[in-house]
């Protein structure tokens, strides 16, 4: 494994734990989280282009976010008093309000433990020639297990919608035994489990419909994965 790279994590890994400043106080990550979704995220750097136009996308989804039990915070190799003055220009910018911590890490402490750090792109450096972080996402649900990880390039942002359409995708099947299709949204029709035999599929689902034996759909309303 390359030196300064820490052990992979992977989906099902336990998040790694750390104490933090950010632009909302010290945190214990496991403590802030609590019994909350997590959606933690990093940016390469703040003034930057992309990474504003996405706080601001972030910032502005944040209500559907808290609708679901789910905290966001950011993260980048810059201080928080950097990160304040920023918020500035994303507020004015994007016409919102960004009320999620980031995280100050100018040591990259955090961004090594979750293998963070940009390893392609030599133009993604700070000052002094040192790696700023890659566009990374983690999912982390309340037992602080990994459900997702996303890595993008520093050139190419996020698209925030997706982030919330796969919380909904991964809250639903913990709670219902189904899984979800290619561009599935809320309201859409979602996949039985292969868990559940046809018997079962009659009582907790008694639309579904059989496509293949490996393939069953069935309706799931807005109202029951809300319920």
């Amino acid at each position: 494994m390359a030196e300064g790279r820490a052990t992979p994590l992977r989906l099902g890994s336990i998040a790694p734990d750390f104490e933090a400043e950010t632009t909302k106080g010290p945190i214990k990550f496991h403590e802030w989280i609590g019994d909350s979704w997590c959606v933690f995220f990093s940016h390469p750097e703040d003034f930057t282009p992309v990474c504003t136009t996405e706080l601001g996308a972030f910032a502005k989804l944040e209500p559907e976010f808290t609708k679901r039990n789910v905290k966001m915070i950011g993260l980048s190799a810059n201080t928080i008093e950097s990160h304040d003055e920023w918020i500035k220009d994303i507020d004015e910018i994007s016409q919102c309000t960004l009320s999620f911590p980031i995280i100050g890490d100018k040591e990259r402490k955090i961004s090594l433990a979750y293998d963070m750090i940009d390893h392609q792109d030599a133009t993604n450096v700070d000052s002094k020639g040192i790696a700023f972080t890659i566009r990374s996402v983690f999912v982390i649900d309340p037992k602080k297990t990994i459900r997702l990880i996303l890595s993008y390039p520093a050139s190419t942002g996020r698209n925030a919608a997706e982030v919330l359409r796969v919380v909904d995708s991964l809250q639903t099947g913990d709670k219902h035994r189904i899984t979800t299709p290619i561009n599935w949204v809320k309201g859409d029709d979602v996949i039985v489990h292969p868990s559940v035999t046809n018997e079962e599929a009659k009582t907790l689902f008694p639309d579904f419909r059989i496509v293949k034996p490996y393939l069953r759909f069935t309706p799931l309303p807005k109202e029951k994965i809300e319920a």
